[in-house]
C-alpha cells in the first residue's frame, strides 16, 4: 500500500482509550493515529475527510489543551443532520478520534466504556459541530473554513470530463495531481492556520 508522501508529515495526534488499556490492546491506552488512518476508513483521500481529520485534531487539542485526549468519553455532537451534505463523512472520522458513536456503538462492559449516544446530529449549535469532554462538561464548538485554501481552477473541467467518461491518461493523472495537492496544502501548509478552523 502506497500513500502520498506528503501523508508521513501530516501531524498525528496521540489519545488515551481506558478501554483499550483495560482490554490490553495498547500500552497505558495509548493510541497515535494520522491522517493515513482518515483515508484507510474513508477508503479514499479528499478536502472533506482532510478537513475533518484536521477541525477533530484541532479541535481535541483546544479541548484537553496539555492533557491526552480521552477516546471514548468524548460527545460529539453535528448541527447538521446525519443525511445532509458530508455530515456523514465527517462523523466517520470524529468517530474515529474520539471514539464516540451512535446508537449502534459499543454498549460498554458492566455499565463501563460505553460508546453508545456519544454521536448526536441535528443539534442546534453556535458552530458546526461541538465536542464535550464527559467528565467535566468543558465544550468546544467550531467549524471549518476550507475555502481559505482554493482549488486550482483547472480541477473543476477535469474533474466533469472524467465523470463524463473522458480517459485521456493524462488529464486523469493530472486530475489526480492537483486532487491531493489541494489536501496537502490543507494539511501540510495549513494545518495550523486560525483562518480555517472557526471557534464559536
Amino acid at each position: 500500500m502506497a500513500f502520498p508522501g506528503f501523508f508521513d508529515v501530516v501531524p498525528t495526534i496521540i489519545v488515551r482509550g481506558r478501554l483499550a488499556e483495560f482490554l490490553g490492546a495498547a500500552d497505558g491506552g495509548l493510541i497515535e493515529y494520522g491522517y493515513a488512518d482518515a483515508v484507510k476508513l474513508a477508503g479514499h483521500s479528499c478536502p472533506t475527510v482532510a478537513g475533518s481529520y484536521l477541525l477533530a485534531c484541532r479541535m481535541l487539542r483546544a479541548l484537553y489543551a496539555d492533557q491526552l485526549p480521552q477516546r471514548g468519553e468524548i460527545g460529539v455532537e453535528f448541527g447538521d443532520p446525519l443525511e445532509a451534505g458530508v455530515s456523514g463523512a465527517m462523523a466517520a472520522v470524529f468517530g474515529l478520534l474520539t471514539g464516540a458513536a451512535a446508537g449502534g456503538g459499543f454498549k460498554g462492559l458492566a455499565g463501563r466504556f460505553s460508546r453508545r449516544e456519544l454521536l448526536r446530529f441535528g443539534v442546534d449549535l453556535p458552530a458546526a459541530i461541538r465536542c464535550t469532554r464527559q467528565d467535566n462538561g468543558q465544550t468546544v464548538c467550531a467549524s471549518r473554513q476550507l475555502d481559505q485554501v482554493a482549488a486550482d481552477s483547472r480541477l473543476g473541467p477535469l474533474l466533469q470530463g472524467l465523470l463524463a467518461g473522458n480517459s485521456d491518461p493524462g488529464q486523469q493523472a493530472l486530475f489526480t495531481r492537483l486532487w491531493q495537492d489541494r489536501v496537502r496544502r490543507i494539511l501540510v501548509e495549513h494545518f495550523a492556520d486560525p483562518r480555517l478552523v472557526s471557534f464559536a
